[in-house]
């Protein structure tokens, strides 16, 4: 029997879906042939970045019965467990289960849901496919014998003739800003205990070190910090009742102050009520894929995202606000939104547009009022908000975004204001929290645990000759400083082999076995691969049989960290089926020669 090896680097859920197409197109493996496969991570396979280990208070920030890992056609399983909330029911999840359409389950859940789904899919896997798990970590790879080396953390080394990247998130190499902040902490310990600078707050369990006496300074207002909160407020006892339909904060004594300071210092705005079912979308008029298409066949092939599409896409918002408003269908063929209606969206997506704040009460007053507002708007629901219909586009149009971006399809200037100005925005007002979560920082704020510090843009500086952080805003009546003892950096990291401080980036880099990908001279993030996700050497060549999916490709690729939504054929899966359709036709076309050696290699056995 000819053999054949896959090394797949990372086992969340992108390495989950590819097991789920070996699975599905088994019948083009023939008999004669086996195909080992060899998952490498140190966690659990399929929980990824959501381990079961995690506190119970981090909450998954999409409805449960929007995400799956589950395609709508699968040869794993049956179809009465489609989302993350059918499974959860199913298995008498031990806490009781919300209204389904308002359901944010607990992350440990997803990981549960996504270890769960890993067992069903290697049990389904036909005798000639086997699968190994190498609990560990891959800090090389080499190009040898017409395969791939990939050299372990524990001493051993993997052989294959074929390699997938798919680690992941990963985890900036120290910045000069990080050493900055960290050095401050270092040289005034002494002086005063409670200084310490976390430049990523992951695991969450760190922050447990954080004393109830620091006064915590935490960088960014989006859902990492929602995760720091809570880590700092429910990981530390307290607890929310309601009083007269109000949410309470009861405190444990044991949380310490918090500051949110960002550029902006914008919340993220609340998820509305889904009242579109499980699978419902608003289905775009105007910004479309073809639109896109139609702006090329001007005869540039790259188009401006802020010049040529931003109108369409406002209008597209404006329509979807029109609909809701309106409770009636609205014939796209002539339709052109108001300037009343259009001040409205814009107010959507720069509400400081016009904004002036005289002094840090007058912008804390703002801030709780916009919070405020826009829960009033989450509570009206998807379908009957307005203002949430026309944010739901930004999450419904994500095929258009993809067309107008992916692969360089913009110019490069407009590429850089996407994904630098615009694409922060749209996480801002479509990407949000949970209405809970909203809910819970007003009452932190009531309680006097959660403060913000903004209003003109904040700098967090290292006195010479003070024990203490110093948040610094401009304000006309003049500066404000505000002493801080702990600084956390609440903010996700983009995917850059040149920026990322794993070992394996800095070899694959090193080796020229990767790129990053550019559009022109701007470096987006991620790695560069072709239209079939085979990566690029620095070259430029293409590696016939390394393929990368997920968070490293997002440069080249546009939103690849979203979790596949029940009955959709999601990029997740059509990126997984590319690599093991690239796989087996690869296994054809050798026919029946042997493929590199494949030593045996000591692991836990998933089989």
């Amino acid at each position: 029997m000819s053999s054949f090896r896959l090394a797949i680097i990372g086992g969340g859920p992108r390495a989950l879906t590819i097991l789920e197409r070996l699975v599905e197109h088994r019948t083009r493996l023939p008999d004669h042939i086996s195909l080992e496969v060899v998952v490498i991570d140190p966690g659990n396979l399929g929980e990824g970045s959501h381990p079961t280990d995690q506190p119970g208070h981090l909450l998954i920030n999409t409805l449960a019965s929007q995400v799956t890992v589950r395609p709508p056609v699968s040869s794993v399983g049956d179809d009465s467990t489609p989302s993350v909330l059918d499974w959860a029911a199913q298995q008498h999840y031990r806490r009781e289960l919300p209204a389904a359409e308002r359901s944010h389950l607990p992350r440990v859940v997803l990981g549960e849901y996504l270890a769960a789904f890993g067992r069903e899919v290697v049990s389904a896997l036909p005798l000639n496919i086997q699968v190994q798990h190498v609990r560990a970590r891959a800090l090389d790879v080499r190009f040898e014998n017409d395969g791939y080396a990939i050299d372990l953390d524990n001493g051993q080394t993997v052989f294959a003739r074929y390699s997938v990247l798919a680690m992941g998130h990963g985890q900036r190499a120290q910045t000069a800003e990080d050493r900055r902040l960290s050095a401050f902490a270092h040289d005034n310990r002494a002086a005063n205990p409670h200084l310490a600078y976390f430049a990523s707050p992951y695991p969450i369990s760190k922050l447990d070190a954080i004393e109830s006496q620091a006064r915590v300074a935490v960088q960014g207002l989006g859902l990492t910090a929602h995760d720091v909160v809570s880590a700092l407020t429910l990981g530390r006892g307290g607890t929310y009742r309601t009083e007269q339909g109000k949410l309470v904060y009861q405190a444990s004594g044991r949380e310490p102050r918090v500051w949110l300071c960002s550029r902006q210092a914008l919340p993220f705005a609340a998820r509305g009520i889904n009242q579109k079912g499980q699978t419902g979308r608003h289905i775009c008029q105007f910004f479309t894929p073809q639109a896109v298409a139609g702006l090329r066949a001007r005869g540039d092939t790259r188009v401006d995202f802020k010049a040529d599409l931003l109108p369409l896409l406002i209008t597209e918002m404006a329509y979807a606000y029109r609909i809701a408003e309106g409770g009636e269908h609205v014939e796209p063929i002539g339709f052109t939104p108001t300037p009343e209606v259009i001040r409205l969206i814009r107010k959507i997506l720069w509400p400081l547009e016009d904004e002036h704040f005289e002094s840090p009460a007058e912008f804390r007053r703002w801030f709780l009022a916009y919070m405020a507002n826009d829960l009033a708007e989450a509570y009206r629901g998807n379908r009957t908000s307005g203002v949430k219909a026309a944010t739901d586009v930004l999450r419904d149009a994500r095929e258009a975004f993809r067309a107008a971006v992916e692969y360089g399809g913009s110019t490069p200037a407009s590429h850089r204001y996407f994904v630098e100005q615009f694409d922060p925005i749209v996480n801002r007002v479509a990407f949000g929290p949970p209405l809970r979560r909203n809910e819970e920082w007003l009452a932190l704020f009531e309680a006097g645990i959660l403060e913000v510090a903004g209003g003109a843009a904040s700098r967090v500086e290292t006195p010479d000759h003070e024990p203490s952080y110093r948040i610094s805003l401009d304000f006309p009546d003049g500066p404000v400083a505000i002493a801080a003892d702990v600084v956390i950096s609440a903010r996700l990291d983009k995917y850059s082999p040149c920026t990322d401080s794993s070992p394996l980036s800095a070899n694959l880099v090193r080796r020229g076995l990767v790129r990053p990908f550019r559009n022109g001279e701007y470096h987006p993030s991620g790695i560069d691969i072709d239209e079939n996700l085979r990566v690029k050497k620095a070259d430029g060549r293409v590696h016939p049989r390394m393929w990368a999916v997920g968070f490293v490709v997002e440069g080249p690729h546009f939103y690849t960290h979203a979790l596949p939504r029940p009955g959709i054929m999601s990029r997740q899966t059509v990126d997984a089926e590319r690599v093991v359709l690239g796989v087996f036709d690869d296994i054809a076309a050798a026919g029946t020669t042997r493929a590199t050696a494949t030593p045996d290699i000591r692991s836990e056995a998933v089989r």
